[in-house]
C-alpha cells in the first residue's frame, strides 16, 4: 500500500510489486532452505557412521572339533551378539566436492526458473496497465466533449428563447448529453474491472482513484536481447557439467576407516564358548575397476542433454528475433497513424467550428452539429487510442529484449 501513498500508479511498481508478491516469488525461499538442507546432508558423509547391530539366534548344529578327548567343548546352538560399528571416510574421491556442486548448480537453474516465469508475467502486466490508461485517455476526452456540447446547449436554449432557433434544437443536445453520462459509466465499470485483475496479479489492493502514470519508454529499437532464458539455458548447461563431474567420481577409490565393537556368545574367540568383548579396527579399500562402460555411457547421454540446450537456445533466440521485427512493424505503423491522426483532427476542428457558427445563425439543425462534433471525439479517440497503443507496443517490445 505504500507505493501509492502519493496516488499515483508506474508501470515500474507493477514490475516490482509482481515480483514481490506474487505466489510464485514464494518458492525463492522454499528452494534455498531446501538446498540448505541437502548441503546438510552431503556434509555428513565427512561425520563418523555409526551402526548398532544385535542379534539373538538359534541354530540346529554348530562347529565341533573330531578329536577325541580334546577337552573342547562345543559351541552353543543358541548364540547371542550385539556390536556397534563406526565408519568413517578417510578419501572419497572428490564425490563430496562434486555433489556439492551439483547441488549449487541445481538451485541456480530452479531459482533462474522462477525468475523467467516470474517475467513472462510481463506483458500481461502491460496490457492491463496501458488498457487502464486508454480508459483514462477516454475520460479526458469525454469529459471535454460534455463541456462542449453543454456550452453549445446553453447557446441554443438562448436562441431558442430568442426566437432564432426551433424549438426542438436543444432536445436533440439534450439527448446527446445523456448518452454521454452512459459512456462514463461504461468508462468506469471498464476501468474497475481493469484495476481489480491487475490488483489480483501484483497482489496489492488499487483504489481506483490511483492515477495510472504513463511511462516514458524511449523510442530507440535496440535489437539485443538480454532475457533471463538465455541465463537459464546456461545454468541448465552448468548443471549438466556438473552432473558429469558428479559420475566421474563415482569411480573413483575411496578409502575408509572402520572399528567394530562388540559382546557376544561366542566372541572373535569360536573355541571359547562364552561370553566375550571383542573389537576389530582397519581400513578398507572401494574401487570400481570396471564397469562395462556404464558411467562412459551416462556421461555420453549427458552430453546430448547439452547439444538439446544449445538448440533450445538458438530456437529461443530465432523466435524472438522474429517477434522484435513484428513489434517493430507495428511500432512504425503506429507512429505514421499517429501523424495522420492529428492532420485529420486539424481538419475536424476547422469543419466543427464552421458548423459551429452555422448552427448559432439557424443555417443547420442540431443533429448536424452532433455529427460534426461527434466525428473530432473520434478522430481525438484514434489519436489517443493510437498513442496507449504506441506506449504498449514498446513496453512489448522492451519486455520481449529484456529491457
Amino acid at each position: 500500500m505504500g507505493a501509492f501513498a502519493q496516488e499515483q500508479l508506474t508501470l515500474e511498481d507493477c514490475y516490482q510489486l509482481v515480483d514481490t508478491n506474487y505466489p510464485l516469488s514464494k518458492q525463492n525461499a522454499l528452494l534455498e532452505k531446501q538446498n540448505a538442507l541437502d548441503l546438510e546432508v552431503i556434509g555428513t558423509e565427512t561425520l563418523p557412521q555409526i551402526d548398532f547391530l544385535a542379534r539373538a539366534t538359534y541354530q540346529s548344529d554348530v562347529i565341533e572339533i573330531p578329536i577325541p578327548n580334546a577337552g573342547i567343548e562345543p559351541l552353543n546352538k543358541d548364540q547371542y551378539r550385539a556390536t556397534v560399528s563406526v565408519n568413517q571416510l578417510l578419501y572419497g574421491g572428490g564425490m563430496i566436492n562434486a555433489s556439492l556442486s551439483a547441488k549449487s548448480a541445481t538451485l541456480k537453474t530452479r531459482l533462474k526458473q522462477v525468475e523467467v516465469n516470474l517475467y513472462q508475467l510481463k506483458k500481461q502486466i502491460n496490457t492491463l496497465y496501458f488498457s487502464v490508461l486508454l480508459q483514462q485517455e477516454k475520460n479526458v476526452l469525454l469529459i471535454a466533449k460534455r463541456e462542449q456540447l453543454q456550452a453549445k446547449f446553453k447557446e441554443v436554449k438562448s436562441g431558442i428563447k430568442n426566437g432564432f432557433l426551433l424549438p426542438t434544437s436543444d432536445k436533440i443536445l439534450e439527448a446527446e448529453l445523456l448518452k454521454i453520462d452512459q459512456l462514463f459509466i461504461e468508462l468506469n465499470q471498464n476501468k474497475i474491472t481493469l484495476v481489480k485483475t491487475l490488483s489480483s496479479l501484483i497482489g496489492t489492493p488499487i483504489a481506483t482513484t490511483i492515477h495510472f502514470q504513463d511511462p516514458t519508454l524511449s523510442s530507440e529499437l535496440n535489437s539485443v536481447v538480454n532475457r533471463p532464458e538465455l541465463e537459464l539455458f546456461q545454468f541448465k548447461k552448468e548443471e549438466v557439467e556438473t552432473a558429469e563431474q558428479l559420475l566421474l567420481k563415482q569411480n573413483s577409490p575411496k578409502l575408509m576407516g572402520f572399528a567394530n565393537g562388540g559382546y557376544g556368545n561366542p566372541g572373535l574367540n569360536m573355541l571359547d564358548n562364552s561370553f566375550q568383548a571383542f573389537y576389530t579396527i582397519g581400513v578398507k579399500l572401494n574401487w570400481s575397476v570396471f564397469d562395462w562402460n556404464a558411467n562412459k555411457k551416462k556421461r555420453e547421454s549427458l552430453s546430448i542433454n547439452k547439444d538439446m540446450i544449445d538448440t533450445e537456445t538458438e530456437l529461443f533466440q530465432l523466435n524472438t528475433n522474429i517477434e522484435l521485427n513484428q513489434q517493430q512493424s507495428e511500432i512504425e505503423k503506429l507512429e505514421q497513424f499517429i501523424v495522420s491522426d492529428i492532420e485529420i483532427i486539424q481538419l475536424r476542428k476547422e469543419v466543427l467550428k464552421s458548423t459551429a457558427s452555422q448552427l448559432q445563425n439557424g443555417i443547420i439543425t442540431s443533429s448536424t452539429y452532433i455529427i460534426e462534433l461527434t466525428n473530432l471525439y473520434e478522430a481525438e479517440n484514434s489519436l489517443s487510442t493510437h498513442k496507449i497503443q504506441l506506449l504498449l507496443a514498446r513496453a512489448n517490445y522492451n519486455t520481449t529484449k529484456g529491457q
